[in-house]
């Protein structure tokens, strides 16, 4: 078995002092070895107790992912290993190997916890699981797929502990987010959030709630998952099993006289168009599709059939974004940039600064990765009565995007190298996350 160290954790200085109390890895070694003498099957893990060698191994493998921060955790089966790796700040790190034959028992424990079928592992399955971790509530999404060699799986951490964020902690410029919020305060309209799987579009659909929630509003919102929970929001969770999904759940917040609406996500077209239709008749409407930008966001609604006079009149405002990994502020150092990415940062309109640019140059706190932590970079585009009319009239998306920019939007492209500018992120980081012609 091979551990890959110990990765980002904000207890870094904790660890120097004491690494084996911050590595729960460390004991894994020692239940991989009690569980081999067992000889158990994967069935014999649905009877273990919570003192058994697999169940404490699950257990340091979702507390460890915990303290290093981690979104997601990958279990993948690779012949005689089992390839343990977490997303951590949006890139995926290898950070133990498993024996292969831990691997279909580790599976099974993982099946009991969110309630799935053991016996099936042929065909894929999602689940959830509540667990308590040192003291912090965290909501557990599992997906389960048969892959070459086994089942893999992926555990999606929801932290429960963590804060929500309100606007001027995303990482908006400060003139974007006095628009933004000014948008938020419309009586009515629909507001998207676009971008793709895992670019923070869910929490900023929670900031912007927090910038208008108030005992004067009732606000309503159907989401899949709910991952935090508001005392003085009304949230309804989607449950297929029983019928209520996004469009039957928009179609029972209507009837509860609300004054704003967050529809988690515009998956079909049934429910875009419960959603337009909303915002038309006097209600604030927030929701996210997936999308590149702002302007492909309109473009998406298009193609899923709603119509485009009722697109143009619906949609107040766009904003794209991306989340990008923030330079370690505990290893900065100044560097001369090499042509590409000056070429890079010329393209966009900026220069580069007086002394140089700013990158990780790698340390224990950041687990030699040069970053610690993510930030959010946004895209603004207010849907004027120019850009009304180019919906209408089907324009290309090129035509779209050269209106907004004429109009006052700064692009993605253009927020990351301020970013870059300002020291908070490397152009590696902006090409990696956000531009999508690699650089030469």
């Amino acid at each position: 078995m091979k551990h890959r160290g110990r990765g980002t954790a904000p207890q870094a200085q904790q660890a120097a002092s004491d690494p084996l109390e911050h590595n729960a890895l460390a004991g894994v070694a020692e239940r991989v070895k009690a569980f081999q003498a067992r000889h158990l099957t994967p069935d014999d893990v649905a009877v273990e107790n919570e003192d058994a060698p697999v169940v404490q191994v699950v257990q340091l493998i979702i507390t460890q992912g915990l303290r290093d921060r981690a979104s997601d955790i990958h279990l993948e089966p690779h012949g005689k290993v089992v390839r343990v790796r977490y997303r951590v700040d949006g890139a995926l790190r290898e950070q133990i190997e498993l024996p292969g034959a831990i691997g279909p028992a580790v599976v099974s424990r993982i099946k009991v916890l969110a309630d799935l079928n053991i016996i099936e592992r042929r065909r894929s399955q999602d689940g959830q699981i509540r667990m308590r971790i040192e003291g912090r509530e965290v909501d557990i999404r599992v997906s389960t797929v048969a892959v070459v060699g086994g089942e893999k799986v992926v555990l999606r951490l929801l932290d429960k502990s963590r804060p929500l964020f309100r606007l001027e902690q995303l990482g908006m410029a400060p003139e974007l987010a006095e628009r933004y919020a000014a948008l938020l305060r419309t009586p009515y309209g629909m507001v998207i959030c676009a971008g793709p799987t895992g670019s923070g579009k869910t929490t900023t659909l929670y900031g912007s709630l927090s910038e208008i929630d108030s005992p004067e509003r009732n606000i309503m919102t159907i989401e899949d998952p709910v991952e935090y929970s508001y005392a003085s929001i009304n949230q309804i969770q989607i449950n297929e099993a029983a019928g209520i999904t996004f469009a039957t759940g928009l179609k029972s917040i209507l009837r509860q006289d609300p004054d704003v609406i967050l529809v988690g996500e515009m998956r079909d077209a049934e429910t875009a168009r419960i959603a337009v239709q909303s915002a038309l008749t006097g209600h604030f409407v927030l929701s996210s599709v997936h999308a590149t930008d702002t302007a492909t966001a309109l473009h998406r609604l298009l193609d899923m059939g709603i119509e485009t006079f009722l697109v143009a009149s619906s949609v107040s405002a766009v904003i794209s974004q991306r989340l990008i990994r923030r330079i370690c502020l505990n290893c900065r150092e100044y560097y001369e940039p090499p042509a590409p990415e000056v070429a890079f940062l010329r393209s966009t309109g900026a220069a580069v600064p007086l002394g140089g640019l700013i990158r990780g140059a790698g340390c224990d706190q950041c687990a030699q990765t040069g970053y610690l932590e993510r930030t959010g970079v946004y895209e603004l585009m207010p849907v004027s009565d120019t850009i009304r009319e180019l919906v209408v009239d089907r324009a290309p998306l090129a035509e779209i995007r050269k209106t907004a920019c004429y109009e006052g939007m700064r692009t993605l492209q253009e927020e990351g190298a301020r970013l870059v500018q300002a020291g908070v992120t490397t152009v590696a980081e902006v090409v990696r996350s956000i531009y999508t012609v690699g650089m030469q």
